[in-house]
């Protein structure tokens, strides 16, 4: 085939041996150092395939980013030549289309197409307020009383305001709430709520060691129970690194799976093991 796309005569064949003309000697000494960085180019890309090594890039949120954290840092002290780059931006985008190797969401906004690992713990939004601020109010007895309330709401990265979502006995609600501040994360929320400046409707996690020593009280608890939680989702790869193997199974290894976080994506594709080269 290299002959006929040379139009000249490279081997020199005999029935019993085949030897290199003029012009094929001549073509092959000006040929190796090619072959020999072609060589070296495919033993840098199969420690890819045999080594975990190189970046992983996962998009995720700042509160998502919390839940992974502790399971990234024990993988990268199994793995020392693995890199790992976390865009905690908030925003929901094409992970393939933007070169990230995963992303983490509440199970309910991963893609279609995508595998979906669930990270195995329960997750809940509370409405809180500071024994102050309720003091001097009538105290919310059901939803719909949040509405005479001053309460605190946060903006989300894609510019709209977070809805309260309250359920209770298979009864479902959203309350559009109103007040005077408006914050970026959960966190200024809390910080907000703790002051006495309104009712925040903040993440469990966050707000768990403020109702402990009393500075919060949790209102409405029977209407914002526990739902499932994040998941790790990718896109399926015939050929995937051996560090992105490497990291999905330490994932697999070192979430904690309950019954409720189980409960994936309905737009998800099925759980399996991620494919091997």
């Amino acid at each position: 085939m290299v002959e006929k796309h040379l139009g000249i005569r490279i081997f020199q064949r005999t029935t019993r041996s085949v030897s290199l003309t003029e012009a094929g000697a001549a073509f092959v000494a000006r040929m190796r150092p090619a072959l020999l960085e072609m060589d070296r180019a495919i033993e840098s890309v199969n420690q890819f395939r045999d080594k975990p090594t190189g970046q992983i890039r996962i998009n995720t949120s700042d509160w998502a980013a919390e839940r992974i954290f502790p399971i990234v840092l024990s993988f990268m002290t199994a793995y020392p030549d693995v890199a790992i780059d976390i865009v905690s931006d908030g925003r929901l985008i094409d992970i393939v289309a933007e070169g990230f190797d995963a992303g983490l969401r509440l199970a309910e906004n991963v893609p279609q197409d995508m595998i979906a690992l669930p990270l195995g713990v329960d997750e809940a939004l509370i409405i809180v307020a500071a024994p102050a601020y309720v003091a001097c109010r009538t105290s919310p007895k059901a939803p719909a009383d949040l509405l005479h309330h001053e309460c605190i709401r946060i903006r989300l990265p894609g510019g709209g305001l977070l809805r309260w979502e309250v359920q209770s006995a298979g009864e479902q609600s959203w309350i559009d709430v109103h007040g005077r501040l408006i914050v970026g994360s959960s966190k200024l929320a809390l910080q907000a709520a703790i002051t006495g400046v309104g009712i925040a409707y903040v993440d469990a996690r966050q707000a768990q060691p403020y109702l402990a020593s009393g500075d919060l009280i949790q209102l409405l608890p029977d209407w914002t129970p526990p739902y499932g939680g994040v998941c790790l989702y990718y896109p399926r790869q015939r050929l995937p690194s051996a560090a992105f193997r490497a990291f999905v199974n330490h994932f697999k290894t070192h979430r904690s799976i309950s019954s409720s976080a189980e409960a994936r994506s309905p737009n998800a594709t099925a759980e399996h093991e991620i494919a091997e080269p």
